[in-house]
């Protein structure tokens, strides 16, 4: 579940064209709702056996997600600023 719903957020913010599009994809994967933090809200009802094993999982898919929008938003200036 983990790799497929970081293949679908990459892909997302890889398609991101511009600042906006991509502060969308950061609040869709990351934001109060968003998909990595329904994720990290489930740890809460798992078994804590389930919770050790899937608790680095999520969270790191939270951190390489953030890095991710953090690398394309620096991408995305920078062209901005050749244009």
């Amino acid at each position: 579940m983990t790799a497929q719903l970081e293949a679908e957020i990459t892909a997302a913010i890889d398609a991101a064209a511009d600042g906006q599009a991509l502060e969308a994809v950061r609040v869709a994967a990351l934001g109060k709702s968003g998909s990595v933090s329904d994720s990290l809200k489930s740890l809460g009802s798992m078994s804590p056996d389930e919770r050790r094993e899937r608790g680095p999982q999520i969270n790191g898919l939270r951190d390489r997600v953030a890095t991710r929008i953090a690398e394309k938003k620096t991408a995305l200036e920078a062209a901005e600023l050749d244009a």
